[in-house]
């Protein structure tokens, strides 16, 4: 039974041998492929990137002035202070800075301006003093001149003394150097007012300025909008000596959002204004937004060699769906072809072992192998390519003519490729088999019956 059991096993080993050289190593086996139908349909050839959503008009709120943060404002909607996410109005009261200096200061001013307004009424009754001498004394000169007109006339005949022909003499010219002096006085006086009221105007600038800082103590939304970021807290100091310092970061309106996507060099020229884009977010996985490209920014950046350029893209958000700075996906619609016939880009990329070939077609494919193995050997045509289609347990080659493709499929604008055949995009692993796609591997050409 022992030498019986033993002969019956060296009989199946080798029977399942032989069967296995000639099912595989003979090249008889026909070559399991995948293959998928041409078909026509709706092809769009897009670009991606990723971009970062951003308010499309944000305003950063600083302040003018230094000192401590006293409060914040009440939001008009809840009442409660002024936090992320408020929704103000312009006007509303955003904070409010210690304004106890800044008013000291205003107090000040205007005590100057008093005293200036004073200083001025001061001068204006001096000058109406000096007017009044003025007048006073030009009164009193032609009397004095009259009496030393007759002192002059009566002097020769003697009918004047010496002495009243002095007096004459002593009094006009003393009338007329009073009235000089008046004169003078009042030059001064005009003056001095002139001066009063230029100390009262750099007083009124000095105290409308400090009114202002004052005012800047108070900050205010100087739009309409939303309250996306708060800088600063409850008694912190602000100072505004170098740099306006940020206090609150406020989007105009959020029912408009601008994606900023970062386009490579080398897709940057598919890029057009008014193109159709569509883009993801992570939030609402399996949904599709659409928006439109606004503005290609020229400013590229380079990072680790790579060359990217911001491009604008601006959506809707009317429903509030989408917050500000999440990540986006998009896809820019560079062109769409509605009635395409499309071949899988697998089956474009392909290539059959020699011994897959038809025996007609199997010398011509082997020379073309070894002619683009070759350096310096012709390439392609762009737009050309070959795909295969299978015949029996063999693949034929069809020349094909390529158009638009989205990655996945491509279009079919030339050839004699028509719509429903069959190509081979692969081929499915098997027992002992070789995924090897190399023609020129020494299996290929190793006296297998179906290559002889």
């Amino acid at each position: 039974m022992k030498k019986i059991l033993i002969l019956l096993l060296v009989a199946v080993l080798l029977g399942g041998g032989a069967y296995a050289w000639y099912a595989y190593g003979s090249g008889n086996a026909k070559a399991p492929f995948r293959t998928e139908a041409v078909k026509h349909g709706e092809l769009l050839a897009t670009i991606s990137a990723t971009g970062t959503l951003e308010p499309e008009d944000v305003i950063d709120v600083g302040a003018q002035v230094a000192g401590q943060i006293k409060e914040f404002g009440s939001d008009p909607k809840t009442s409660k202070s002024i936090d992320y996410g408020s929704e103000v109005e312009a006007g509303t009261v955003l904070a409010r800075i210690d304004d106890a200096l800044y008013q000291a200061k205003v107090d000040q001013s205007r005590a100057r301006l008093n005293s200036a307004v004073t200083k001025v009424d001061q001068a204006k009754a001096n000058v109406q003093r000096a007017e009044a001498d003025l007048a006073q004394n030009r009164a009193r000169v032609d009397p004095a001149r009259r009496d030393w007109d007759r002192a002059r006339n009566l002097g020769p005949t003697g009918a004047v003394s010496a002495q009243d022909f002095d007096n004459a003499k002593m009094t006009y010219e003393t009338s007329v150097a009073a009235v000089g002096v008046s004169e003078a006085a009042l030059t001064q006086a005009k003056s001095a007012v002139a001066d009063a009221q230029a100390t009262v105007g750099d007083a009124k600038a000095q105290l409308a300025q400090d009114e202002v800082n004052l005012g800047y103590c108070t900050i205010k939304s100087p739009v309409k909008g939303v309250i996306i970021d708060r800088r600063v807290t409850m008694g912190q100091t602000v100072q505004s000596s170098f740099n306006t310092p940020s206090l609150f970061l406020i989007a105009k309106d959020l029912k408009r959002m601008t994606v900023w996507a970062s386009v490579n060099e080398a897709d940057i020229g598919q890029v057009r204004v008014g193109q159709p884009v569509t883009f993801t977010v992570d939030a609402y996985p399996g949904e599709t937004f659409k928006g439109t490209v606004s503005r290609i920014r020229l400013n590229a950046t380079m990072t680790q060699n790579v060359v990217t350029f911001t491009v604008e893209v601006t959506t809707d958000n009317s429903a509030g769906r989408l917050l500000p700075y999440v990540t986006a996906n998009l896809h820019f619609e560079v062109n769409r072809k509605d009635n395409a016939l499309l071949v899988p880009n697998a089956a474009l990329r392909w290539k059959p072992q020699a011994n897959q070939v038809a025996p007609e077609e199997r010398a011509a494919y082997v020379q073309s192998m070894r002619g683009k193995d070759v350096e310096g050997g012709t390439p392609e045509p762009a737009n050309q390519a070959v795909v295969w289609v299978q015949e029996d347990e063999f693949v034929r080659p069809v020349p094909v003519k390529t158009g638009l493709s989205d990655g996945n499929v491509t279009e079919v604008v030339g050839g004699e490729l028509t719509e429903g055949t069959k190509v081979v995009t692969g081929e499915s692993s098997r027992v002992g088999g070789s995924d090897t796609n190399n023609p020129f591997a020494p299996k290929l050409f190793g006296g297998g019956k179906k290559g002889s």
